[in-house]
């Protein structure tokens, strides 16, 4: 049976347990577990990854999928750019490019210096220069809100600057009536900056008490947050999440508010909330953290994230939903629940859409594919290309104090291959990396096969084979991870004897906002040499 038979099998026998409980397809149980999410068919593109572009003028979220939550986005004549929280990936930050607000492609990390976890930021251009304003916390410890700035898009982007605006994150830039620049920030507070935008010019004050939902509303909490804000005419528009970016799928939304000053008062938007998942049914949840942008014709739209049904494990993921401003001055989004295909932004014009992951290794892709994990000053140091392939020194004793290689993937069941040299007493191995504490993989040494789960060695799984070089392939179908090896170049192959199901890797039970990332690593005192790396997504 082929893996696409097994997976239609299974949705049949859940489709059918379904309505032998009088459950419509994609139903949630009385219970309150939902049912198996229902199969929606995207058009597939590189290496069969999904895309949002149906290619006969609609789009079926998510536009750019997998890990890329808290979208900002700038509209910048006929382009539009987008970046999203990072993390504690390294290099980050990386900046989408898109003409149509459909199809989006990478350009490149606008962040290289370690700040620790980076939250949701803000990408704006002010007098013909680019920023970012980012919420991070070097220490560990306290947060402040830092500033890069850049003359093109493309780079190079200065060195953080620390505007030293503590305990702060989800910063928003606008400009105020009186022709000065404002940062808005969790809470909802609201602070001015100096004229080039790379100091503060005021003191911290609060500066909207946000909309209040009902009690008895199955929420994570209040937390209002990223604030994005807009003038349109008179108004200033005040673009708030409230609710938890996570726990209930209920519980993220989006609310707004608008006042004719910068300063308030703020009116609570009649509508809200705007955007909110009601039910484990729905094919996106906890859907919040928005921001309004014009479309090439002029139309508007909204852009925020969610969680994909069934699959946290892929992080939140960047949504688009068509809306449009009411005669009173306030405005609705249009999408539903973002179940079917929508029409697509009038009056642009298509380009690339997203970037092939297979990798020779012969030329640098870090950022915009690859990334370290909570890296060290001096991490980039270890990585090294040669006319042999990616070189990358030993770290650590195993993958848990490696800071391994990650990469993300949007697509929910797909197959990755990697040939692994060992040089001196390295040990390497290919994972499905969330954090140091939750991790599933294979590795090698030049004597023994470890196999990892439940982010630990499980020793009683070893195997003594030499190994100098290896081919590892590992295939996540419906969660279920399953390794196979080659130590013949791949005219052989050993089935691992150990199969990991990882649905339950994500926020939800692991916190710190992340995702299931491919991920190789390079522990010991030697050296790994990384080559012909392989993706194809499955159906």
């Amino acid at each position: 049976m082929t893996n696409q038979s097994r997976r239609d099998a299974f949705k049949t026998l859940i489709a059918g347990a379904g309505a032998g409980l009088g459950l419509a397809p994609g139903a949630a149980s009385a219970d309150n577990h939902p049912a198996a999410p229902a199969a929606r068919q995207w058009r597939r593109g590189v290496e069969g990854q999904r895309q949002a572009d149906q290619g006969d003028g609609t789009y079926l979220n998510p536009i750019i999928a997998g890990d890329h939550p808290d979208p900002t986005i700038l509209k910048d004549g006929g382009d539009y750019y987008l970046t999203y929280s990072s993390f504690y990936s390294y290099p980050g930050l990386v900046i989408w490019h898109s003409t149509d607000l459909v199809n989006w492609r990478p350009i490149g990390p606008a962040l290289s210096k370690p700040l620790g976890t980076i939250w949701a930021v803000d990408l704006c251009k002010h007098d013909g220069k680019y920023f970012i304003y980012i919420p991070a916390a070097p220490d560990g410890n306290t947060w402040s809100i830092y500033a890069i700035w850049a003359d093109r898009i493309e780079g190079p982007w200065s060195d953080p600057v620390d505007l030293k605006i503590s305990g702060c994150i989800d910063p928003g830039h606008i400009v105020g009536e009186d022709g000065k620049r404002y940062l808005f920030v969790n809470g909802i507070r609201k602070i001015r900056l100096r004229d080039d935008g790379l100091a503060t010019d005021g003191q911290l004050e609060q500066a909207y008490q946000p909309w209040r939902y009902p009690d008895d509303w199955v929420v994570e909490n209040f937390a209002p947050e990223g604030p994005k804000l807009l003038r349109r005419g008179k108004w200033f528009y005040l673009v708030t999440a409230v609710g938890g970016t996570a726990g209930p799928v209920t519980g993220h939304m989006v609310i707004a508010a608008r006042s004719t000053s910068i300063h308030g008062p703020w009116e609570h938007c009649p509508h809200n909330p705007l955007v909110r998942t009601l039910g484990t049914a729905e094919p996106w949840w906890s859907r919040g953290h928005a921001t309004l942008v014009e479309g090439p014709a002029g139309d508007w739209w909204m852009v925020y994230h969610g969680y994909e049904n069934g699959y946290r494990t892929l992080g939140r993921q960047t949504l688009l939903e068509p809306m449009e401003w009411t005669d009173d001055g306030w405005f609705r989004a249009l999408g539903g629940d973002l179940s079917k295909p929508l029409a697509k932004p009038k009056g642009g014009k298509a380009g690339p859409s997203g970037r092939a992951l297979s990798d020779d290794f012969k030329r640098d892709r870090f950022g915009v594919q690859w990334a370290f994990h909570d890296p060290a000053p001096d991490e980039m140091r270890r990585a090294r290309y040669t006319a042999q392939g990616l070189r990358i020194a030993g770290r650590g004793a195993s993958p848990a104090d490696s800071h391994p290689l990650t990469c993300g993937v949007g697509d929910r069941n797909y197959e990755v291959e990697l040939s692994i040299e060992l040089e001196g007493q390295a040990e390497a191995g290919l994972l499905l990396f969330y954090n140091h504490k939750a991790f599933v993989g294979l590795g090698f040494t030049p004597e023994l096969v470890k196999t990892f789960e439940y982010a630990e060695e499980q020793s009683w799984m070893r195997a003594k084979r030499a190994t100098s070089s290896v081919r590892v392939r590992m295939t996540n179908d419906e969660h279920i991870v399953t390794f196979r090896y080659s130590h013949d170049n791949g005219k052989t192959w050993t089935l691992h004897g150990l199969r990991m199901e990882v649905s339950g890797i994500h926020h939800n039970v692991f916190g710190g906002f992340l995702s299931l990332k491919v991920g190789i690593y390079s522990a010991g005192t030697g050296s790994v040499v990384l080559r012909d790396f392989k993706y194809r997504a499955l159906a």
